[in-house]
């Protein structure tokens, strides 16, 4: 082999002639002191492990030798036989040494090792892992494999290489096994492992964490339930309800998901992700032409928007700013929820301030506080008045006349006074003109009132002012769908929907676009009504009701054993000549059924002769069905279902119900048939259709998708029941509102 001389370098000869002194001086020294050496060196390693502080005497800086500065009366004083220190300069010159043969190429390395291995220590053990960061192939100890990898004459190996050797922008995962002590997660979430000791010491060296570019963080909104109760909702009839969609869990609704080609090919559909809610750690560069400019514009938006959330109302004039320290106090009180303090603190403001806007407006919030407190309608009333009283002083400001009166019409609207919550808003408007959320909430004021054509005016304003408002247009277009104008209608839905606005993300509005789309014949109804799923305003794609129940058993089809509900049904099976004896002679009374009023046929004549609505017995019509109505009286979860009704319904020959859900999952619904013709009658709840037999009873769910076919040359007749779901507590049957 070919030597490299240097004037830095040793020849073979000298350090093999260093070997074999220091190997003869060791056996002597082993010889003479015997168990003394190795209580010594305990000692000393004692010592050294004690006091971080302590240094060899010779330091590692950079990979290089060093000589201390300074040696210390007490090294000087250690005879030259000192176990310790041959020992460290033995293993030193051991070490280093083969690194400048590794370097310079002098010696064969096997030879070397092979006498080096002979005498030289673990100097992991005696400096506490301090050199384990030269550990460099991860083989638990330093020798020439690791002084290849430090002098860069051999490639680290893939395991024990830096996530900094990492290129910025890929997705690359960390490597496999550097853990510590503590169990650490893989990348992929498995494999939890114990760290070695050589694991722990090479993970002592501080690395970066390793980051993926396509991480995207949990939605915010997963952190309450999707289907959380929202009040003074607006129905699709346009009325005031007070409780709010509560769905049943996901789960039982999703095993129906999987049966049906519809949502087998929905499968793929992914809610698009808002930006906002994205967060890169390694920004990508963007290819596209103007993109830059774009997203700086986009960023300023959001800034700007984000100012305005964050901009407070102005709520003092002069006067106020001159009593702040009081209404702070009283103000202090209200938010710690000492309502009946901080009430008693306003009046006695106001009492001394008469003329103080700011006064007179924390007074009605604490008689709101205390209204809602000790649900109390008088004293709610009460806050009302003093809300207009606060806007009416002179020399409110313009942000307190604002709140003040909106959230009068708020509570105008929770007591149910829609007429007065409508002026309030209207004198809002009047005030601020130029002001489309106001407007927005005039026109619900409307649709609350049932009044449809002073909405759609409204919104048809605020489009003229604003044409991409999409609260305005996902309201113009649900108008516009009840007045049947489908095709008209889906535009200004479906682009309200897309624009994100607040107030568009609703159900009803997700159920009306696919609605009107299914009627058109376009099957991208189902993609919304799976945007509507995921937006956790559906149970599935399947069942749509907007006011539910959570936690309930939801299957399309239902046996009686499984409701529970076998008396009703045999009593209904057994009477059924009875009571269609009753239908058909009301039928005879040209007044009695009257046509479907929701809009549900596409073509045909169907009507309805309705006995029990919302659990209210309509006595009128039960004369002209005394025994039928005798018979059902005696199962109150049918009469006293508020959420259903009990009604006879004739279907006449080429009637086609249009694909359609029930409001709620609160109830099941029974089928009696009473006049059947023997083909050309059937029912399809999700993808099973069925047919009715006379003297037999047909349960399902309607909360889930169904759709009625009666192309037979006679009549068809049935009995409509609807009952509570058999897994409603008594509790809840009893609070749960009507629809």
């Amino acid at each position: 082999m070919e030597q490299h001389h240097c004037p830095d370098s040793s020849s073979p000869a000298a350090v093999e002639e260093l070997y074999a002194e220091e190997e003869q001086d060791e056996m002597e020294v082993l010889k003479q002191d015997g168990d003394q050496v190795s209580s010594a060196a305990q000692q000393e390693v004692k010592a050294v492990v004690q006091d971080p502080d302590v240094k060899s005497s010779t330091e590692v800086k950079n990979g290089r030798h060093t000589e201390p500065r300074e040696t210390s009366a007490a090294a000087a004083a250690v005879p030259k036989s000192s176990v310790l220190s041959w020992f460290l300069v033995l293993s030193l010159l051991g070490v280093w040494s083969s690194v400048a043969v590794v370097y310079f190429d002098v010696v064969d390395y096997n030879s070397v090792i092979a006498r080096a291995k002979e005498f030289r220590v673990n100097f992991s053990k005696v400096l506490q892992g301090k050199l384990s960061v030269y550990d460099a192939d991860g083989d638990g100890d330093f020798d020439v494999e690791d002084a290849k990898v430090l002098l860069g004459l051999k490639e680290k190996p893939a395991s024990q290489r830096d996530y900094t050797e990492q290129t910025a922008g890929t997705n690359q995962h960390a490597p496999e096994a550097q853990t510590t002590k503590e169990n650490t997660a893989q990348p992929d979430g498995e494999g939890l492992t114990e760290a070695t000791p050589t694991e722990a010491a090479t993970a002592a060296v501080p690395l970066p964490m390793p980051v993926e570019d396509n991480f995207i963080p949990d939605d915010p909104r997963d952190s309450a339930h999707p289907y959380e109760e929202r009040t003074n909702s607006i129905d699709t009839t346009g009325v005031l309800v007070e409780d709010s969609p509560t769905p049943e869990t996901i789960d039982e609704s999703q095993r129906y998901l999987t049966s049906s080609k519809v949502t087998q090919q929905t499968d793929s559909i992914v809610e698009p992700v808002e930006s906002s809610q994205v967060q890169s750690t390694v920004a990508e560069p963007s290819t596209e032409p103007g993109a830059e400019e774009a997203a700086t514009e986009s960023q300023a938006e959001e800034k700007i928007k984000e100012k305005a959330k964050k901009k407070k109302p102005k709520l003092f004039n002069k006067l106020d700013k001159t009593i702040k320290a009081e209404i702070d106090a009283a103000e202090k009180l209200r938010k710690k929820g000492k309502s009946d303090e901080a009430l008693r603190a306003f009046e006695a403001l106001v009492q001394q301030y008469p003329q103080s806007p700011r006064a007179l407006y924390g007074k009605a919030q604490c008689e709101d506080d205390v209204a809602e407190k000790q649900r109390s309608n008088d004293l709610l009333q009460k806050a009302i008045n003093t809300y207009r009283e606060a806007a009416e002083l002179p020399g409110a400001t313009e942000d307190l006349l604002r709140t003040a009166l909106k959230r009068r019409a708020e509570r105008q609207q929770f007591l149910g006074r829609m007429r007065g919550s409508l002026a309030t808003l209207e004198r809002l408007v009047q005030h601020f003109p130029e002001d489309i959320t106001l407007k927005n909430d005039m026109g619900v004021a409307y649709l609350l009132l049932g009044d449809n054509k002073g909405a759609k005016k409204v919104y048809q304003e605020v489009l003229e002012l604003a044409p991409s408002d999409g609260f305005a247009k996902v309201h113009y277009g649900f108008i516009l769908k009840s007045e049947n104008q489908i095709p008209e209608s889906i535009p200004y839905l479906k682009e309200g929907l897309e624009s994100g606005d607040p107030g568009t993300d609703d159900g009803r509005f997700y159920f009306h676009l696919g609605d009107a789309l299914q009627r058109m014949g376009d099957k991208s109804a189902y993609h919304w009504y799976e945007l509507g799923h995921q937006r956790g305003h559906f149970a599935s794609v399947w069942q749509r009701s907007l006011y539910n129940v959570k936690g309930l058993k939801a299957q399309p089809w239902w046996t009686p054993k499984e409701t529970g509900y076998t008396d009703l049904v045999k009593s209904l099976e057994r009477s059924w000549r009875v009571i269609r004896e009753e239908a058909e002679s009301a039928m005879n009374l040209t007044s009695s059924f009257v046509p479907e009023e929701e809009n549900l046929r596409e073509t045909g004549d169907w009507g309805q002769f309705t006995l029990w609505q919302q659990g209210r017995k309509a006595a009128d019509a039960c004369r002209s069905v005394p025994k039928t109505c005798a018979l059902l009286e005696r199962f109150p979860d049918a009469t006293g279902c508020k959420r259903g009704q009990i009604k006879f319904s004739v279907m006449r020959p080429g009637t086609h119900v249009w694909p359609h859900t029930g409001p709620t999952n609160c109830r099941l619904r029974m089928h009696l048939g009473l006049v059947v013709p023997k083909h050309g009658c059937s029912i399809r709840c999700t993808d099973q259709t069925r047919h009715w037999e006379e003297g037999k009873v047909l349960i399902f769910d309607d909360s889930f998708e169904h759709e009625v076919w009666q192309e037979a040359d006679s009549d068809r007749l049935i009995l409509i029941v609807d009952v509570w779901h058999p897994q409603l507590t008594a509790q809840q049957r009893q609070t749960l509102s009507p629809i």
